[in-house]
């Protein structure tokens, strides 16, 4: 019978060991010192790792809205804000485990455009079904699109570059024009031909996040949503916990990071999590237990 229990406990740990963890990439204002690290191993319970990576040492020197994606070759790829204007691309490294990083570089994706205001929240994702990387961001260009509430140099909408090696990319092209001002968009695969696109209304009324839905990660995009959250919210992270989708984001204006769920993304229920105070916006992404007790060793 012990024998039988020491085996039982064995495989039990050895299952642990190999079960997923949840990674959330942040930043702290004033955003001068990196790229942070929070864990979970539940989705809902977060801890910063302790320490940063990545010095932001190109651009305007800051780094913003961090965003990851993990290729098929199992590198990990780190796009984020350079800077808050003038900057017309953003930052890049990368790093097979996360504790060593690439020297960073600036991707121009913006540059061939004079009017170009800023280059926000590039988000990172990677398409397994065609190998490559898609990178969305918002950008002002004044007078582009038809005037709304917001000044000209506030009136953002949504572009895209797609690149398999990082060292050629595809000319930067409209992403989204839902008639509106858009910033913060992440998408997320549901199975083949199903993809939903999460993001904040930028308008002066709005500022809060809605979805759209797609048959690829390119769109079109249909259906955008009413708002799920409330005024002054932005930001939004997808995990995938369980039969639930959690979308984080952050409640700048209650000065809180908050979560719904959603197992369809039509129906949206309040989600109870916690999430270490300074945490900005980042993506969520998953990790062996294995490779997180690296990262943690390695302070």
């Amino acid at each position: 019978m012990r024998n039988l229990l020491y085996i039982a406990c064995l495989f039990l740990a050895a299952c642990s060991s190999h079960r997923p963890v949840y990674l959330f990439t942040s930043f702290h204002e004033p955003a001068a010192d990196g790229l942070r690290l929070l864990y979970s191993y539940d989705g809902y319970k977060w801890t910063d790792v302790g320490r940063t990576f990545v010095k932001p040492e190109v651009g305007s020197k800051v780094m913003r809205d961090p965003s990851i994606a993990k290729g098929a070759d199992g590198e990990y790829r780190l796009v984020w804000t350079s800077g808050w204007k003038n900057d017309k691309g953003f930052g890049y490294a990368h790093s097979k485990d996360l504790i060593h990083w690439s020297t960073p570089e600036f991707i121009p994706v913006m540059e061939k455009d004079s009017n170009v205001v800023n280059v926000w929240a590039p988000e990172i994702f990677f398409d397994d079904e065609n190998n490559q990387f898609i990178i969305v961001w918002a950008s002002t260009i004044p007078f582009r699109f038809p005037k709304g509430e917001e000044a000209e140099d506030n009136n953002h909408r949504l572009y895209y570059t797609v690149t398999k090696d990082f060292k050629t990319f595809s000319p930067s092209a409209l992403y989204l024009d839902p008639k509106f001002s858009v910033i913060d968009a992440e998408i997320v695969k549901r199975a083949p031909k199903d993809y939903v696109l999460v993001l904040k209304d930028n308008t002066r009324p709005m500022r809060n996040i809605k979805v759209a839905f797609g048959n690829t990660p390119l769109g079109p995009w249909n259906n955008i949503s009413a708002p799920f959250t409330q005024h002054l919210t932005e930001g939004p992270s997808v995990a995938h916990v369980g039969k639930d989708w959690l979308i984080y984001f952050d409640s700048y204006g209650d000065k809180k990071y908050e979560a719904v769920k959603t197992t369809d993304f039509i129906h949206f229920d309040s989600a109870t999590v916690s999430v270490p105070e300074g945490h900005k916006h980042g993506t969520i992404f998953m990790t062996s237990r294995e490779e997180l007790k690296k990262l943690l060793d390695a302070k």
